[in-house]
């Protein structure tokens, strides 16, 4: 499905559910809201979709990409949303932003990592896009909880949750197939953001990702062949975990070092990205950012003081 910009396009899935006509297709993933999605996905059903109705609509997490055309296609087929209780009640509640003015804390919370008051206005010119970029969500879903196991078709698959880069990401795994479908929390060729949100401005979702990562390698078989949400499927899942964490380790390697004298959020990008950081990468990369630092303090090798601005300065422990 298309997305624009650097990645181009999302991969989503249709798994058959049921045999013959009367069968339907599992999609997994819908792609972002918008009529470019709404006419690939007319595209596809008056093509290789062809013949079939649409069963049951799966969601790995809550991210417009994925989630965004599921209002669309539960109701032009109705059938019944699968996705975990957490990223559903966490779209509703990004959706419930749409047109509403950016809030003093979230204002507050981009101050303290160091953003100067162009930047701040950009994001108050922003704020509540979120919900534009989803068709109208479902008002019910069925949820899918870690270790769940699930017919579709005539193959069982497992639900494994992951964390971090979203609260509560369900893969599916099929050992029949030998393969799983890993959405955004493993990624051939680039690694998911982590990022801090001003909704929980102390959390530690990097800590959650690298456990969720390290996991997911004890569960599930090298051998299967990965289903990413984005670029091509791959095999070799435990080779690219364990690189997706080393990497992630050497960001907080780095970044402990340039910590050596106090620094703000913003002022440690070069740490983290190879890239110039600019206006439409600004929230990112300080999220990012700030995902790497919460983790160094809950590791006990950083602290965070405040300023008489409400600007937060970040220091390494001896």
């Amino acid at each position: 499905m298309p997305l624009g910009g650097a990645l181009a396009f999302i991969n989503v899935w249709a798994i058959e559910d049921g045999p013959g006509p009367e069968g339907g297709w599992a999609i997994v993933d819908t792609g972002m809201g918008g009529s470019a999605t709404q006419q690939a996905w007319r595209q596809a059903f008056a093509g290789p979709l062809a013949g079939r109705t649409v069963s049951r609509v799966f969601v790995t997490h809550m991210h417009p990409d994925h989630i965004g055309m599921a209002g669309w296609l539960t109701r032009k087929f109705d059938c019944r949303l699968w996705i975990s209780r957490l990223e559903f009640l966490m779209c509703r509640s990004l959706a419930a932003d749409t047109g509403r003015e950016a809030p003093a804390d979230a204002l507050n919370f981009f101050k303290a990592a160091g953003w100067d008051d162009e930047a701040l206005e950009t994001y108050r010119a922003r704020f509540g896009g979120f919900g534009r970029a989803l068709h109208a969500l479902p008002d019910s879903f069925q949820r899918l909880s870690d270790g769940d196991e699930v017919m579709i078709g005539e193959h069982l698959w497992k639900v494994v949750v992951g964390s971090g880069h979203s609260p509560e990401h369900a893969c599916l795994w099929c050992p029949d197939l030998n393969l799983i479908i890993t959405g955004d929390q493993v990624l051939p060729k680039i690694s998911s953001n982590v990022s801090v949100f001003p909704t929980e401005p102390n959390g530690d979702p990097l800590t959650d990702w690298l456990t969720s990562l390290a996991r997911i390698k004890t569960r599930v078989p090298d051998e299967v062949l990965v289903l990413p949400a984005h670029n091509d499927p791959f095999f070799g899942l435990h080779a690219r975990i364990d690189h997706l964490i080393a990497g992630h380790e050497r960001g907080l390697a780095r970044l402990r070092q340039l910590i050596a004298e106090p620094k703000r959020a913003v002022d440690v990008f070069r740490a983290l990205f190879r890239r110039q950081i600019d206006q439409n990468l600004l929230g990112l990369a300080t999220g990012e950012s700030l995902a790497h630092l919460n983790c160094l303090i809950a590791r006990g090798q950083a602290v965070r003081t405040r300023d008489e601005n409400g600007v937060d300065w970040y220091r390494a422990t001896a």
